[in-house]
């Protein structure tokens, strides 16, 4: 019980830490943010001449934010200059107009999409409902855990990234708080979660050493996405990218860590459990060839997922007339082969790893052994 407490309090230090830190990091040197507001279109106006763009149109919305809340402000948008991907606009729709000030001083409005909290609202509301109905008390205790990694993720490690540390160390020092923050909450303070804790952090010490060496071989740059180049502009010479992308590894890799090690700690738990007198070398081989499957089966879902997040770019390459050889070498498809083998390696390392220190932690009964 002693011990329980010391980790806990050492778990709130870390995680309170890394809250703070970042505002003394970014208390000198704040981003101007222009001004959001949310609003309705209340009308859509067919605009008969607009410097020879007959096919403009201005929305008008009433905002319901802001100082101006109630105000109707008129917004141009529509004609030659609507960009690819523009949406477009009908009354009723609540939308976030931008509020700008040209240089006579004069406001000016354009929208910037559709107020979609809503949305994603009621769907996460689902998400909880489905979680608390199927885990019940485990599910609240995953809820929390997931909320404090957000915490993390957008509290510590964004602001810390952007003012100037090093990605690949504020995440690794990250993981010291979102690893016993999420195993212990989600699975209990006991030897499965203790178990699986050491092997994710011994695993994520492997997938740093692969991911640094073979970012450095392929020269991977981070610069290969137009968020990169958003951010040049944004912090210029501030983020290391190619940090960056070691760091965006990292974080994928733990959230598929927690499920590897988890599962194969409680696979030897339970093997244990159903046969006290089984020698630990049987014991490792029987619940190694269950985590085989798993790993088979995570190792499929992990480039299915990178792939399913850069579908339209993969559609894109697929339609050149280049060479297989050609398109690979081309640095996105190289930042996200590299993270998908590396992840993947340290995804299979973690189960041979994993077993063998549940097999020290659940050792046979004393009694039981001949």
């Amino acid at each position: 019980m002693f011990e329980s407490n010391i980790l806990l309090r050492f778990i709130t230090i870390i995680f309170i830490f890394s809250l703070v830190l970042p505002s003394f990091v970014l208390a000198a040197d704040e981003l101007p943010q222009e001004t959001v507001l949310e609003g309705r279109v209340v009308n859509v106006l067919d605009q008969e001449e607009n410097q020879g763009d007959p096919e403009a149109q201005i929305f008008v919305v009433k905002l319901e934010s802001g100082d101006r809340a109630g105000e109707e402000v008129e917004v141009l948008g529509g004609g030659s200059t609507q960009r690819i991907g523009d949406s477009e606009y009908k009354e009723g729709d609540r939308v976030l107009v931008a509020q700008t000030t040209n240089l006579s001083g004069d406001s000016e409005f354009y929208i910037q999409g559709f107020v979609r909290r809503n949305a994603l609202l009621s769907l996460f509301v689902i998400f909880v409902i489905v979680t608390l109905l199927v885990a019940r008390w485990r599910g609240l205790t995953s809820l929390i855990g997931m909320a404090m990694s957000f915490l993390v993720i957008f509290k510590g490690i964004s602001p810390l990234i952007l003012g100037g540390a090093n990605p690949v160390l504020v995440v690794a020092g990250a993981s010291l708080a979102i690893i016993p923050l999420t195993f212990f909450l989600s699975h209990g303070m006991n030897k499965k979660s203790l178990v699986a804790a050491a092997s994710t952090v011994l695993s994520l010490i492997v997938t740093i050493g692969l991911a640094s060496l073979f970012s450095n071989i392929a020269h991977l740059t981070g610069y290969s996405s137009e968020e990169a180049a958003y951010l040049q502009t944004m912090v210029p010479g501030k983020i290391n990218f190619q940090g960056l992308v070691l760091a965006g590894i990292i974080v994928g890799v733990l959230g598929v860590l927690d499920d590897i090690t988890v599962a194969q700690a409680a696979v030897v738990q339970k093997l244990r459990e159903a046969n006290p007198r089984l020698p630990s070398n049987e014991l490792f081989f029987n619940a190694l060839y269950v985590g085989r499957d798993h790993i088979a089966s995570m190792v499929n879902t992990l480039i299915l997922v990178y792939a399913g997040a850069s579908l339209p770019l993969l559609l894109l390459f697929v339609n050149t007339s280049q060479d297989l050889s050609l398109v690979i070498n081309n640095q996105f498809l190289a930042e996200e082969i590299v993270r998908t083998l590396v992840g993947s390696i340290g995804l299979i390392f973690a189960v041979p790893v994993t077993t063998f220190f549940a097999v020290k932690a659940f050792p046979r009964p004393f009694s039981s052994q001949s």
